[in-house]
């Protein structure tokens, strides 16, 4: 086997285990009972306060829908949205107590590790650390 192969082989098992085995997306969307990329924007609010047009672009969606997304949020008291003091004709959009909660529960739901890696023995966890740290970026 090529090392491109193994390389290939490797990537699959990864991609499967990370994105396919446990739709942690639709766990999200369960917990919270609304869609993901709500989740996403208060995710993105639980960091700061931000602009709706950069909201927008975090979320990779037009200005017109993050609009409808946010009104849904506010309506669910999960944000407010506020003058933005150094540019009147803009709006920031705040998270309140209630959207970090469901940030929160989001970020953990996302973060988890999947049940096949922590089932993995102590050695073998190692191990994969170990490889992994070889292909993070500095």
């Amino acid at each position: 086997m090529s090392e491109q192969d193994a390389a290939g082989r490797i990537y699959a098992v990864m991609r499967r285990l990370v994105l396919e085995a446990d739709d942690r997306k639709q766990h999200v969307v369960d917990a919270l009972g609304m869609s993901y990329i709500r989740s996403r924007a208060l995710r993105a609010l639980a960091v700061e306060p931000i602009r709706m047009t950069e909201l927008a672009t975090r979320l990779v969606t037009d200005k017109p829908y993050t609009t409808l997304v946010v009104d849904d949020l506010e309506a669910r008291g999960l944000v407010v949205r506020e003058q933005d003091p150094d540019d009147r004709r803009c709006k920031i959009v705040k998270i309140t107590p209630a959207g970090r909660e469901a940030a929160d529960t989001a970020t953990r739901i996302i973060t988890a590790p999947p049940t096949e890696l922590v089932a993995l023995p102590p050695e073998d966890l190692e191990a994969l650390d170990r490889i992994l740290g070889k292909l993070q970026h500095p």
